[in-house]
């Protein structure tokens, strides 16, 4: 299965393509989708969409995972934020992909064991997890990684389940 992970932005759209290799992840592709400051808000969400529609055509993945805002002050930043990830949305809808979305707690929780990670240790583990030679940058790609592995993890976790907990061998069935 082949998933992206999506860190949405303004700025900066963290991007990352995971696919499993058996019981192993390996990268795909990651990195950043970049908008120019300055611009009008409608060019760079179209800037985004564009790109997008690119990366998911060179990557063909078959589920998306996108973080779920989470501000506690900067009421602007949060507009706009929140109008690049609906962009975002829309863009991974048009696909007909599957979208799950998680918190940074549940992505920390899901790839080092503690929802309260650092960027250092959830760097360090999505280098471990994909047998990355460096830990991934920037951070929003990084982040975007950790998405697409934590969704990867609960797919097959719900693949096992369905499955009755017969193991390995059963879920690939489902």
């Amino acid at each position: 299965m082949r998933i992206i992970g999506i860190d949405p932005g303004v700025g900066r759209v963290g991007y990352g393509v995971v696919e499993a290799d058996g019981d192993r992840w390996r990268a795909i592709a990651y990195g950043v989708i970049a908008t120019e400051p300055g611009r009008r808000p409608a060019d760079r969400l179209l800037a985004i969409a564009e790109a997008l529609e690119a990366l998911l055509r060179q990557t063909d993945p078959q589920a998306a995972a996108v973080e779920r805002l989470f501000f506690k002050a900067n009421v602007t930043t949060a507009m706009a934020v929140s109008e690049a990830r609906g962009v975002i949305l829309l863009v991974l809808g048009r696909r007909g992909l599957n979208v799950a979305e998680y918190t940074p707690a549940e992505v920390k929780q899901a790839i080092a064991g503690n929802g309260r990670a650092d960027k250092g240790q959830m760097q360090a583990m999505v280098r471990l997890l994909l047998g990355l030679p460096a830990p991934p940058a920037p951070d929003d790609a990084a982040d975007a990684l950790a998405l697409a592995l934590a969704h990867g993890q609960r797919f097959r976790f719900d693949r096992r389940i369905a499955a009755g907990g017969r193991g390995e061998e059963a879920a690939r069935r489902v």
